[in-house]
Parts: structure tokens; C-alpha cells; sequence
């Protein structure tokens, strides 16, 4: 059994791995009730600015930007922890919010489910 490991900064960064964008993917789940809020992507400066500020700082892939969540709305997220998978091709970062995640209002981003189907056998 792999016990977790606590890295520094620098060991934590050597290992991630970004995509040939620059980017990874950043799943972000609520501290206290584990519900997923949201995905967004990170760069080595959006993940050094999120690590430095404690509030997670994104970076735009459509307005090629940094988006530092809850500026205008208010609902910020307070990191509280961050792990990279076992690959270092995802990041966890788990959050005090204080407000809704998504753009609609909805608390989380992954409020729509599908219907599910019967098995074809």
C-alpha cells in the first residue's frame, strides 16, 4: 500500500504532467461535502498564482486568459488542499466555496444527468 505523500512546491510541480497546451485539467470538489463543483484548466502560472494566493486562479482557454474564480461574482474558493493523480495528469483541489460554482447558479457545474439505458445483450 502507497502512503500519501505531503511534496513542496517544487517536488509537487516536477510531478505534474502538462499537455502540449501547457494546461491540466483541475477537478475542484467541495472540503466538507465532497460534491464536485466544477472543471477547469490550470498552467504552471495559474496553479503558482492559486498555491501563493490560496483562491483558485484558472486559465481561459477560449479568452486565452487568467480567470481567478469569484472576482466579479464573489464566489471565491478557498483552497484547502490540492493532490495530483497518480499519473500527475489531474489535479484534485478541494475548496471552502463561497458561493455557487457555475455560471448558471447552480452550485455545481455537473448538474445534468442522462437517462440511463438498459444493457444490450
Amino acid at each position: 500500500m502507497v502512503e500519501e505523500q505531503q511534496l513542496d512546491f517544487d517536488d509537487f510541480m516536477a510531478t505534474i504532467q502538462f499537455d502540449g497546451d501547457g494546461l491540466i485539467p483541475a477537478i475542484v470538489q467541495d472540503r466538507t461535502t465532497g460534491q464536485v463543483l466544477m472543471m477547469a484548466w490550470m498552467n504552471q502560472e495559474s496553479l503558482r498564482r492559486t498555491l501563493e494566493s490560496g483562491e483558485t486562479v484558472f486559465w481561459s482557454r477560449s479568452r486565452r486568459e487568467f480567470w481567478h474564480k469569484g472576482a466579479t461574482s464573489g464566489n471565491v474558493q478557498r483552497v484547502t488542499e490540492m493532490r495530483v493523480d497518480c499519473d500527475g495528469d489531474t489535479l484534485l483541489v478541494q475548496v471552502d466555496p463561497a458561493g455557487p460554482a457555475c455560471h448558471t447558479g447552480a452550485v455545481s457545474c455537473f448538474f445534468r444527468t442522462v437517462e440511463q439505458r438498459a444493457a444490450v445483450s
